[in-house]
């Protein structure tokens, strides 16, 4: 009994901790690594927001570059730098995409928003993050059966300004017609319809050649341009917005986005 007891002491005496019984040690990570990994932002601009004492690391300020913080660490931009990630982008949208949320069946514009779709010319040389998804929101309809330049922006000033009541935006479109526009047609176009009881603002409508039309408006009531047209005997058989204020569609092809430019203002 004696020795069988002195084994099992000796045994025990001998056993080392294992992985299971020793602590976990939580892998400490440079800030802007763990800033850029979710999607807070690129590496290079939280080096800036470091610097500038934006950025709070389990409430404490950080503001030396090179700081590692556990990775299980919470951090977040000070109201300082919380406008400073908000981004506006730019789609040159298909036919049968809806510009807000998905509808009898039909995507939602912002499933264009991937890092394979972004313009490879891209004048504002941002790098895609999931971040920029976050309240991603339009700034103005664009019908499923139309092309051409929409907005999506986290920005509520930008949403403001572009179809706020007061907004003064103008929208440009190319729309192809059909049929035998009626007498005074132009006149009515340019100023004098109603829709849904209510006058319209004035418009801009010329020709570009016998079956086109580009239409200028301030205003984007449901399907306005379709029904302008209906009530002066043309059918449009495409529509395609090209310019939101100064911002212009340009060579953006179709499917795919960019960034709105840090200089670029509507």
């Amino acid at each position: 009994m004696t020795r069988l007891s002195l084994k099992s002491s000796k045994a025990s005496a001998s056993k080392s901790p294992t992985r299971e019984t020793m602590p976990e040690q939580v892998p400490m990570i440079r800030v802007s690594k763990l800033m850029s990994e979710r999607g807070m932002c690129s590496r290079r601009e939280a080096d800036d927001y470091i610097v500038k004492g934006w950025v709070l690391v389990n409430g404490s300020r950080v503001e030396e570059l090179g700081t590692r913080a556990p990775s299980n660490a919470k951090i977040t931009l000070t109201e300082s730098g919380l406008g400073l990630n908000k981004v506006t982008i730019l789609i040159n949208k298909p036919i049968g995409y809806v510009s807000g949320q998905a509808e009898d069946d039909y995507k939602p514009a912002i499933k264009l928003v991937k890092p394979d779709n972004q313009f490879t010319d891209d004048p504002s040389k941002k790098r895609f993050i999931r971040q920029h998804l976050k309240g991603l929101a339009p700034a103005g309809r664009l019908d499923i059966d139309s092309t051409g330049l929409l907005i999506l922006t986290q920005d509520g000033r930008v949403a403001k300004k572009l179809i706020g009541q007061d907004s003064k935006i103008e929208k440009e479109y190319l729309v192809r017609v059909t049929g035998t526009i009626i007498e005074n047609g132009m006149e009515l176009l340019q100023h004098g319809l109603e829709l849904d009881g209510k006058p319209l603002k004035p418009a801009k409508v010329s020709w570009i050649n016998e079956d086109q039309l580009r239409i200028v408006l301030r205003e984007g009531k449901k399907r306005q341009i379709r029904r302008m047209c209906d009530l002066v005997n043309l059918k449009v058989t495409g529509l395609k917005r090209v310019r939101v204020g100064q911002v212009k569609l340009a060579k953006l092809p179709i499917g795919q986005w960019r960034y709105l430019g840090d200089k670029e203002l509507f």
